[in-house]
């Protein structure tokens, strides 16, 4: 089963703007509701078995089930029949919000994630439709004068911003509004039913090693430079500042955020002073989404099998450079990265992370640098010289082929063409057009196989 996600920005008119907030408050008051549903319970049952607590007694009787997400299904349905409030969003999207709360809880004790949060209305930005009409895309998005429309459950035919077309053959599973400083969204989530094949190992191969002094260095010895986005992101706001220049996002954002701080709370001024920071930092996560976009393009414009670091890049985030290492973002350059390889049919792994800045990649001896101010790798034993991130970048390429070479011997591929001109092997790739270029009508994926065997 193939699953993808198109996200597009919708342009409702007022009554279909206020349908889509009162379906959000009413989400929020729901899953508020049931959060203190279950920790009122969880908290009457903290008194030891044997002895009463000192601080807090059952509140709840013995007796009462624990409320999963099935009982809390049952009482929201009773509670439809007679609150007016629940009645005016539609019953599958309130569910839905009860299931993601059940989920939340079991994130918590699989994923050792937090205990779920209570929301308030900047926190709660969206809510999902699990079930589409099976003619809400064919009838209104690619034909006919409706072809910049789609109809939703409650709002109707609203209008949107069709950047891109959907693909023949796949259906619209579900739909989820979400709200943001720019405006509202709908991400459609499209299903088709076929089985794609993983890509094979094949080609040039491209080491990639991740780091703060470059964002990134290549086995091919390019580096790359790391884009400070929130330090050097300039834009023009109309401020009364005392300086004629364009300012900063950092003076911009203390500006606003001193500011912030002697609103009232609750009032106009301060919720219209919260979008203006809010755009801000979108205009920020836009600008990084993009150019993550447009880097990873350029990879796999040079490579047709790239071999990564295996980084648990959260450990990162909480680290002594965690503001450098957030606003770099390298778990969602990661993902991106591993799209658009899907998309051009380029090879993507990770490999071990452990010493690759201690290796030398030319006679695989252990150098043994310890200082990160030392940025040249200079090897004792045989000499080899360059950037130290770049010879990262060419041991973790030598472990992909290593580790990729061998498998694709082991299934009986042959390994016959020296392709990367320092005695590494790759694996000769067959020159058929491909698989899930036909099954996805030449819309989604752009093959750049390159046929090595004539």
């Amino acid at each position: 089963m193939l699953t993808l996600t198109y996200e597009y920005k919708l342009i409702p008119d007022r009554r279909q703007i206020e349908v889509i907030e009162n379906t959000l408050d009413v989400c929020r008051s729901v899953w508020n509701y049931a959060l203190r549903e279950r920790k009122d319970w969880l908290n009457s049952r903290k008194s030891p078995v044997n002895a009463c607590s000192l601080k807090q007694e059952y509140i709840i009787p013995v007796d009462t089930p624990y409320p999963n997400c099935n009982n809390q299904s049952k009482a929201l349905t009773e509670a439809k029949k007679t609150n007016d409030r629940l009645k005016s969003v539609n019953a599958q999207v309130l569910q839905q919000v009860l299931r993601t709360l059940d989920r939340a809880f079991a994130d918590m004790q699989s994923k050792k994630m937090g205990f779920p949060r209570f929301k308030n209305k900047y926190r709660l930005r969206s809510y999902v439709y699990p079930q589409m009409l099976k003619d809400c895309v064919s009838a209104s998005l690619n034909t006919g004068v409706k072809g910049n429309q789609i109809k939703l459950p409650q709002l109707g035919l609203v209008k949107f911003r069709k950047s891109r077309d959907i693909p023949n053959g796949f259906e619209v599973k579900q739909a989820r509004i979400v709200r943001r400083a720019s405006g509202y969204f709908v991400m459609l989530s499209l299903q088709l039913d076929v089985n794609i094949p993983d890509v094979p190992f094949h080609g040039h191969p491209l080491g990639i090693d991740l780091g703060l002094d470059k964002f990134l260095a290549t086995s091919d010895g390019e580096l790359v430079a790391r884009p400070r986005f929130l330090n050097q992101l300039h834009r023009k706001l109309k401020l009364r500042l005392r300086s004629a220049s364009t300012p900063s996002v950092v003076e911009v954002l203390k500006l606003l955020q001193r500011r912030l701080r002697n609103k009232i709370k609750g009032s106009n001024n301060r919720h219209k002073l919260n979008q203006k920071i809010a755009r801000l930092h979108q205009r920020i996560s836009d600008t990084r989404k993009d150019w993550h976009f447009k880097l990873a393009h350029s990879l796999c414009d040079q490579a047709q099998s790239i071999f990564i670091e295996d980084i648990n890049f959260i450990s990162w985030a909480k680290g002594m450079l965690r503001k450098h290492t957030l606003d770099a973002s390298f778990g969602q350059f990661v993902t991106i990265l591993n799209w658009v390889a899907w998309k051009r049919d380029v090879f993507v792994a990770k490999v071990d992370k452990n010493y690759t800045s201690q290796i030398c990649p030319n006679c695989g001896f252990h150098t043994g640098k310890k200082l990160l101010s030392e940025r040249e790798h200079n090897c004792p034993e045989c000499g080899y010289r360059t950037h130290r991130d770049v010879a990262a970048a060419q041991v973790i390429r030598n472990r992909g082929v290593e580790e990729y070479a061998l498998h694709q011997d082991a299934l009986g591929h042959s390994v016959s063409e020296n392709v990367c001109g320092d005695g590494l092997a790759g694996a000769a790739m067959p020159s058929q057009e491909s698989v899930k270029q036909k099954l996805l009508n030449a819309n989604l994926r752009i093959p750049r196989y390159i046929a090595l065997s004539n």
